[in-house]
């Protein structure tokens, strides 16, 4: 199993998606002889998992089922366990796309932290790429290490456990875009210009709080970088619902239904999705936005290496 290479059956220490629903579903480590307890039954490894397909329904002991996915960095993020705050899909996608990243790329990040946006470089870097990972944390950083060996991109990334700030990235003039998300990026920007090709690299930092942001730009402009420009991603999502409403009454109701020929006694006019006259309401579909919304997550500061 690997999560930039799809693997038909599942095999004995893979990691696996268990999915209960789309607001429900966690990993699993497969391993013979162990089972999982979910609130449909217990899952026996052993017999319901190992050897069956990805995406195969599998039935618990009280009679209900669960489907087993192949894990994607997607997936991943929503489901890892936390040891940081992390990056979701949202910030991710825009910060592969903003740093042109591509198969070869390579790539530099600090810090680590629980692993969602180092998963999301490695499969768009692979397979000829590169990512150098820098974690101030000793416990985080050998964690790290063991995900990634334990999900088949060891080869594809290498852990340093450092202060960026002081030592840097352990590199000089390969990287094609380098990635901050520390407290005081502002420290580790000629560090970061180091480890960047000679020319046209990119960088991207992320902070929550706009002083970081004002003290990362002007260390930008002291090193050289340009095209400097900070940006914030907000998501609004929106459910589909049937949304009655009450039809307004302008006084011409009967002649209304006379002319156009309405006969409620008609059994095609009767049950209809649509509209119910009787009562007066309309049904219909509407978008609408959920009550709580995820708002503020940080800023995306952007330059360039000339």
């Amino acid at each position: 199993m690997s999560f930039i290479e799809y693997g038909d059956t599942i095999k004995d220490g893979d990691t696996a998606i268990v999915f209960l629903g789309h607001e429900s579903m966690f990993p699993v480590k497969v391993q013979h002889g162990t089972v999982t307890q979910t609130k449909y039954g217990v899952i026996r490894h052993s017999t319901d998992l190992i050897g069956k397909k990805y995406g195969s329904k599998v039935t618990c002991s009280k009679g209900g089922w669960v489907f087993i996915l192949h894990p994607t960095p997607e997936l991943w993020t929503m489901n890892l366990p936390h040891r940081t705050q992390i990056l979701y899909s949202t910030d991710i996608s825009i910060i592969t796309m903003m740093l042109e990243l591509k198969p070869g790329s390579i790539v530099c990040e600090s810090g680590t932290g629980s692993g969602s946006l180092s998963h999301a470089l490695i499969r768009t870097v692979a397979p000829t790429g590169h990512l150098y990972t820098v974690e101030f944390h000793q416990q985080r950083a050998e964690k790290a290490r063991e995900e990634f060996r334990e999900h088949g991109v060891e080869h594809l990334v290498t852990v340093t456990n450092q202060d960026v700030c002081k030592n840097g990235f352990g590199v000089s003039n390969i990287a094609d875009a380098v990635f901050l998300d520390i407290p005081s990026p502002w420290e580790a920007i000629g560090h970061a210009k180091s480890a960047l090709k000679a020319e046209g690299g990119r960088i991207c930092s992320f902070s929550p709080c706009i002083e970081q942001v004002q003290r990362t730009c002007l260390a930008m402009e002291e090193y050289g970088f340009t095209e400097i420009n900070t940006l914030e991603i907000l998501l609004r999502v929106y459910n589909v619902r049937t949304i009655s409403l009450q039809i307004p009454d302008l006084g011409k109701a009967a002649e209304d239904n006379s002319s156009t020929g309405f006969d409620s006694s008609n059994p095609s006019h009767q049950g209809s999705p649509c509209t119910n006259l009787q009562q007066g309401t309309v049904q219909f579909k509407s978008g609408v936005p959920l009550r709580e919304v995820v708002g503020h997550t940080g800023y995306l500061t952007f330059a360039t290496k000339s």
